[in-house]
């Protein structure tokens, strides 16, 4: 319902700029053709960001620039401009789609565009077209800093309508979601927030030349960004290939790693871990069972928990090992070797990737329902299995989480072998 209430706010502003728009005209036409090419080819370089989670990453920062440098523009070469607050949504809105011809962005992504640039254009343009800003604070340096300031509200907006989106498709605690999102403001969203205030500026003293000439940093950003997140992704199928080998030797069976993955990173996000430690948790769930690798005789259906401590704390060592062969970060080896350890000496990542591998280990070698691995988890939280995480992932399966998409008692509610 949250989702689908922010979708129709922006299906609200839409119909409402382009009637307006409609109604009274393109003001300054070659203004907004300038603009509207400007963020069509934004949105056409737009590249979706390899995630490991079930949250929607695009960057199109060309575009996103435009689109505020559009919602901040009060003057083109020293002579004031005529749009208004809807025109730019408008200007925006038809922008974006013609860009994303054979390639259309989501859902979220065009609402998050075109409630952000609306939020941006309502806090500026009425100040413009009143003549606040001419009276204070004039053009001097202080205008610059009424840019940055309605820059900082639009950005927080924009942060909190991102975690609203990404809680309430992926549950967990909203803190953890938001300061995720405030965490990636110093990224590329400075870049883009930067170029949209100089290209204001300097659109008001150059006029549309600048354009071009300020978008070319912020080009050269993105398409370092792109290789970025491409070697990102690719060291993940990297790790995930590496998972499978303990399934070809035949020590685990198909789909084990990823489905334990997927649903360590939901019960982790319920627990409110950071986007930084859901990565490390995902990394080790994957290799949690690499160090089966060093048994002669594979454990009967790949279940460990039924082993001896000594022998289960000898397969995450060696796991572990093997894990710090592979150049991950050492907290990801860390997470295995620990994976025999009493759970009150565990790291919390070490203590959900024990748990859901004991739960599907359960639903898997015994044939048990959700219910009843659940029950069982919860009559070992004395001395094998922290009860914060047994409850975390009992309230992931009780939605759907992880993939699975099925409630306890409903089918296996384990994780797709696609998911994560």
């Amino acid at each position: 319902m949250l989702i689908r209430s922010v979708h129709a706010a922006a299906v609200a502003l839409s119909l409402a700029a382009l009637a307006r728009t409609a109604w009274h005209g393109v003001a300054q036409p070659q203004v907004a053709l300038a603009y509207g090419l400007l963020i069509a080819v934004g949105e056409a370089a737009r590249r979706r960001r390899p995630t490991t989670g079930p949250g929607d990453r695009q960057t199109a920062p060309v575009g996103a620039a435009g689109a505020l440098s559009y919602a901040l523009l009060g003057e083109i070469g020293g002579r004031p401009t005529a749009h208004c607050a809807p025109q730019v949504v408008a200007v925006v809105l038809a922008a974006t789609l013609a860009g994303a011809v054979g390639r259309p962005p989501t859902r979220d992504h065009l609402a998050r565009r075109l409630l952000t640039t609306g939020f941006a254009a309502l806090c500026f343009q009425p100040l413009h077209h009143s003549g606040v800003l001419d009276r204070w604070p004039g053009h001097g340096p202080a205008y610059a800093f009424v840019l940055l300031l309605v820059l900082a509200l639009t950005t927080l907006f924009d942060a909190v309508l991102a975690a609203v989106l990404t809680r309430a498709r992926t549950g967990g605690p909203y803190g953890p979601v938001l300061r995720d999102e405030l965490r990636a403001l110093a990224g590329i969203g400075t870049a883009i927030c930067a170029t949209g205030a100089v290209m204001a500026l300097a659109v008001g003293v150059a006029g549309l030349w600048a354009l071009p000439v300020f978008c070319l940093p912020l080009l050269l950003t993105q398409l370092s960004f792109h290789r970025y997140t491409a070697v990102r992704a690719t060291y993940h199928q990297t790790i995930a290939s590496l998972a499978r080998s303990t399934e070809i030797a035949g020590h685990t069976p198909a789909g084990h790693a990823r489905r334990v993955a997927a649903l360590s990173r939901a019960a982790g996000r319920e627990l409110g871990l950071s986007e930084t430690d859901l990565t490390v948790l995902e990394y080790a769930a994957l290799m949690h069972d690499i160090g089966q690798l060093s048994l002669l005789d594979p454990v009967p259906a790949g279940a460990t928990e039924p082993l001896p401590p000594e022998q289960r704390r000898r397969i995450a060592l060696l796991g572990g090992a093997v894990v710090r062969q592979t150049g991950v970060p050492s907290d990801v080896a860390v997470v295995v070797e620990r994976q025999a350890d009493p759970y009150r000496e565990q790291p919390l990542a070490a203590r959900v990737v024990r748990t859901v591998n004991a739960y599907e280990d359960l639903v898997g070698r015994t044939g048990c329902g959700p219910l009843c691995a659940l029950e069982r988890l919860r009559l070992d939280t004395a001395h094998e299995h922290d009860p914060q995480v047994v409850a975390a992932l009992a309230r992931v399966l009780a939605r759907g989480g992880g993939g699975g998409g099925a409630e306890p008692g409903r089918g296996r509610g384990g994780p797709g072998p696609d998911q994560g």
